[in-house]
């Protein structure tokens, strides 16, 4: 059973003629409860992130798309950072609840993160099209600079969530966005619903937070 679970035969359903496995209906299951649950501001989102990670690893090696399954457990480590820093916040950063409150970034951290996540780009995305080359026993990797380009954005986003910054919310609709264009173009019939699905809980949970921000937020941006 546990085999048949993580098998791309296995289908569950199928729509425009594209079938649809138990992995992946659970792992979009599970994406958008972790979305729904940070969109509330709760804790939980990053319990249910724990198993989305570990399902979603196994669904990118099946896709052959290494970026993404190779950054997944990075993905779980930020997951835990979040737990621990959502509930554990510094002295004048407590909001509702005792936790984390939510924060802008600075003009310079902004530039920072953004410096560092296209270097990270560039590298990943020439590691993954070179990964045939140093072993031809490997599948060629799908699209490596875009899908490096789509998983930097998804880290970047993670890491401001799990600092609980306001511009987490910006990151994602550009990953949704892309993703939502390129699945189309792909001629994908699921995941465009799914990845339209991502992109309501983002507006919402952007609207949320801001309100929050608003009546308790950090005043300086760090």
């Amino acid at each position: 059973m546990f085999t048949e679970f993580f098998s791309t035969n296995n289908i569950l359903f199928s729509i425009a003629g594209q079938g649809v496995s138990v992995l992946e209906t659970f792992s979009v299951a599970l994406g958008l409860l972790t979305v729904f649950l940070a969109t509330r501001g709760k804790v939980a989102n990053f319990i249910v992130g724990y198993v989305y990670t570990v399902l979603l690893f196994f669904l990118f090696l099946q896709k052959h798309l290494y970026a993404s399954m190779m950054l997944q457990p990075i993905s779980l480590a930020i997951n835990i950072y979040g737990n621990y820093r959502w509930t554990h916040p510094k002295e004048g950063e407590k909001g509702t609840a005792d936790k984390l409150k939510i924060s802008l970034l600075s003009g310079k951290s902004r530039i920072t993160l953004a410096a560092v996540a296209l270097a990270f780009m560039f590298f990943w995305g020439f590691m993954l099209s070179n990964l045939n080359n140093w072993n031809p026993s490997i599948f060629p990797a799908s699209h490596p600079y875009l899908d490096a380009f789509v998983n930097t954005m998804i880290l970047g986003a993670q890491y401001l969530s799990a600092q609980k910054k306001l511009e987490c919310w910006g990151a994602w609709f550009v990953v949704d966005g892309v993703n939502i264009v390129l699945y189309i173009i792909a001629g994908l019939a699921f995941m465009p619903i799914v990845e339209i699905g991502y992109f309501v809980l983002a507006i919402a949970g952007f609207f949320m937070w801001l309100k929050e921000y608003k009546e308790y937020g950090i005043n300086e941006k760090v």
